[in-house]
């Protein structure tokens, strides 16, 4: 089937990272975090470190997201951003 969006085929058909249901709607930062960075490390698809994998697909769903991303939300995912640079420092 084709489809109107190359970000939706991404989406639906992307095994790069396989994530927790739910992951980019959770309100704890530091949990997104947690779950990026399990699935990008157990990933055997991804084409570039744990980190460049998890941060990727967290950018990814917020630049999709755009303007529908509730503000609340979106700050709790760049929040999510700055845990994933520590636990991966760790």
């Amino acid at each position: 089937m084709k489809t109107k969006y190359w970000t939706k085929k991404v989406t639906e058909e992307s095994h790069a990272l396989a994530l927790a249901e739910g992951v980019f709607t959770w309100s704890d930062p530091k949990k997104i975090a947690r779950s990026l960075k399990k699935s990008a490390e157990e990933s055997l698809g991804r084409k570039g470190t744990p980190l460049q994998s998890a941060m990727s697909m967290l950018n990814f769903y917020i630049n999709r997201a755009g303007k529908n991303l509730n503000p609340k939300q979106k700050k709790v995912l760049n929040l999510a951003k700055q845990e994933l640079r520590l636990i991966f420092a760790k």
